[in-house]
């Protein structure tokens, strides 16, 4: 696995740079979602001294950033309601872009540091930038995909060419990953020290109370001797549903007390929802499956980590996927296949297991593989283990200490350089 290299802060800065540092203030374009993602870096932020105005919405409008000093959270997004009307849906976004575009035109912060894009992606990877960089701004962007047009199966000319100049744009780029960093200087030409590799923060925003794993499969309907695997998270070709089912299939007919838990949302693709249902007929898993197919909040998501006892990921394409390390944050262990940089995440025998992509029988072979293991049998007693390690490895303190020294250099030189954070296997 790669090692993530830090430097102590006075070892990358010199007195005068340690002083402007100390007075770092920073714009959080936050495109007012990934609360776990916003709040965990937030916090490291704040935690390095820096100051922060935070473009968030409702759903981030937290105490944890109303009640400190440091922050300036600014509501610039309000309410994300699906249900509402496209007039509505029209005058919210154009609401919002408005008011963003006031903000910069008088904002302090010299440096914007942009987590997601906004709804008009054309516009925010050019005419937005463009402007922001016209006010004098330096603009740091974390990546967390390089090209989803590309994984999705709908890339385009157009697509390409906003991101290359995106990244043209951008002063400064985060990566989770070497892959991404490789993908971003082959396909965009984006020069290697002008990308920097962060580790993906734990996911600790969410509840984890003294709920047990017992109590959490009563709670969904799961026996106590059902071997309970876990899809979590959005629905999409590229999670590779299909696959799992089929390898459930194979693995019912050896074994009659697997059970597959299906917690997540359908966007934008239910002519594959309808595949996944046909498939799930056609491979006489009805009974062993359990639907919830909705929105999970916040305080419901521990109930399937903990009545789980694997998570498993079959995607067919993707670099990293936070869901990987929302299962660390519960301590759950994981099967994924060999896409992007998952097998890399994953430490064999003790927080999981690796298999081929698209591959069901193979998925199925690492399924019992687990469950005929030392880490499936002491599964409870492991699961601290794994909370520790990733506590450790993808610790928000190492991301917000990376992060806040590219921010001083971009303060203090315009440029950030590969002194900001280095990473070596």
């Amino acid at each position: 696995m790669a090692e993530i290299v830090t430097e102590r802060p006075g070892d990358a800065l010199g007195s005068e740079e340690q002083a402007a540092a100390a007075r770092l203030e920073v714009t959080l374009l936050t495109g007012g979602g990934d609360k776990p993602y916003a709040l965990g870096l937030s916090s490291a932020l704040l935690g390095q001294g820096v100051r922060l105005d935070f473009i968030g919405s409702d759903a981030l409008d937290v105490s944890e950033l109303r009640n400190r000093p440091e922050v300036n959270f600014l509501n610039l997004r309000g309410a994300k309601r699906q249900d509402a009307s496209l007039v509505g849906k029209t005058t919210r976004v154009l609401r919002y872009y408005a008011r963003l575009i006031s903000y910069a035109a008088t904002a302090k912060p010299k440096i914007f540091h942009i987590l997601w894009n906004n709804k008009f992606e054309l516009i925010d990877r050019t005419l937005l930038l463009l402007y922001y960089r016209l006010l004098g701004k330096r603009i740091v962007f974390t990546a967390h995909n390089v090209n989803a047009g590309k994984r999705d199966g709908n890339d385009s000319f157009l697509n390409r060419l906003s991101l290359r100049l995106q990244y043209f744009l951008v002063n400064h780029i985060f990566v989770h990953t070497r892959r991404m960093k490789s993908e971003l200087v082959a396909d965009f030409g984006v020069a290697e020290e002008k990308v920097t590799i962060i580790p993906f923060g734990i996911n600790d925003t969410l509840p984890n109370t003294k709920l047990t794993s017992a109590e959490a499969k009563e709670a969904l309907g799961v026996g106590a001797g059902h071997k309970t695997l876990l899809f979590f998270g959005r629905i999409a070709p590229y999670k590779g549903l299909d696959y799992l089912i089929a390898a459930l299939g194979c693995l019912t007919k050896r074994d009659g007390s697997y059970r597959l838990l299906i917690a997540g949302i359908i966007k934008d693709c239910l002519p594959y929802w309808r595949d996944i249902q046909q498939a799930i007929d056609r491979e006489g898993v009805r009974d062993k499956i359990i639907e919830s197919i909705e929105f999970i909040p916040d305080e419901k998501v521990e109930l399937y980590f903990k009545a789980a006892d694997v998570l498993v990921l079959p995607y067919t394409d993707i670099f990293q996927s936070g869901v990987l390390f929302l299962a660390y944050s519960f301590g759950l262990p994981a099967i994924v296949t060999d896409v992007g940089s998952m097998k890399e995440e994953i430490i064999a025998g003790k927080t999981g297991f690796a298999c081929r992509a698209q591959d069901p029988d193979d998925l199925a072979r690492a399924v019992m593989t687990y469950f005929a293991s030392d880490l499936f049998e002491n599964l409870e007693p492991q699961r601290q283990a794994i909370q520790s390690y990733a506590n450790e490895r993808y610790s928000w303190d190492k991301v917000g200490g990376i992060t806040k020294r590219v921010y001083s250099q971009l303060a203090q030189n315009g440029k950030a350089t590969r002194r900001a954070g280095a990473v070596r296997k």
